[in-house]
């Protein structure tokens, strides 16, 4: 009897930040592979109910649970409800994140520590308290939401890179503690995507846009469906050998130096 690797039936996936954007895009793949969706959001409840309903129209099983990651306690107290309400968490997808754009000497330090606990501690606070569950069924994947900023600083996003380099290295940890317990911890570092956010400086002429234009192989911006395949691969039996890794998105971008503008 052949085995379906990627497919995902049975498994219930949490995304955090799954409201819009890239954690959306990342939801929906993993829903349209069988996965049950849990979307945790922050921001309001009808925000995280119009998601909610985008995934059922989609056909796709969901939920959603609002939560601050930030606060061990609301995850402590939403985690018990979700075992109890959907099913054991299978697939945990850490991808709520914010980024600050400050010069680093022109930065409070209040904003700092935000970002910090944001990207980088959030993944630690809701994995301590998932893999607790996937240790006693000795099974799950954990799948961190890294960057191109996990390798390469940038103007004015310290704070973020600092972030993704640090939720990088606390992947490849997961990975090394967890593992025994055949448990799967790896990273997803997006390049340059097509969003609501990118819209207004990706138009032609715009200096950034002709940038990652020249500066990606690819030639183009990612679309937000690009980061599907990875998430599925990540988050499905074809990866359980797969450790510790990130994989970049990014259409080449840290594959080379880039072309000059006027290159062919």
């Amino acid at each position: 009897m052949s085995i379906n690797l990627f497919d995902l039936t049975g498994k219930v996936a949490l995304i955090t930040g799954g409201t819009h954007g890239l954690g959306q895009a990342m939801a929906e793949g993993l829903g349209n592979a069988g996965a049950t969706l849990v979307i945790n959001g922050a921001s309001s409840q009808d925000k995280l109910n119009t998601a909610v309903e985008h995934y059922k129209s989609l056909g796709i099983n969901a939920s959603g649970y609002l939560f601050d990651v930030t606060d061990e306690a609301q995850v402590i107290k939403n985690i018990a409800a979700i075992e109890k309400e959907v099913g054991n968490i299978d697939i945990l997808v850490n991808n709520a994140g914010i980024i600050k754009r400050t010069p680093l000497e022109d930065m409070e330090v209040a904003d700092f520590e935000a970002v910090i606990k944001v990207d980088l501690v959030s993944p630690f606070i809701m994995s301590k308290h998932v893999v607790k569950g996937m240790i006693k069924r000795k099974e799950g994947k954990i799948i961190n939401i890294c960057s191109m900023m996990s390798e390469l600083g940038r103007s004015t996003v310290g704070a973020y890179a600092a972030a993704k380099g640090g939720l990088k290295m606390l992947t490849q940890n997961m990975a090394t503690e967890w593992a025994k317990h055949n448990i799967q911890t790896n990273g997803i570092g997006p390049g340059y995507f097509a969003t609501t956010q990118t819209a207004p400086i990706r138009v032609d002429g715009h200096p950034f846009n002709d940038f990652i234009i020249n500066r990606t192989p690819a030639a183009r911006w990612g679309d937000p469906k690009d980061l599907q395949g990875a998430a599925i691969f990540l988050s499905s039996k074809a990866s359980d050998f797969v450790n510790g890794q990130v994989v970049y998105v990014d259409g080449g971008i840290l594959a080379t130096i880039g072309k000059p503008a006027n290159e062919d």
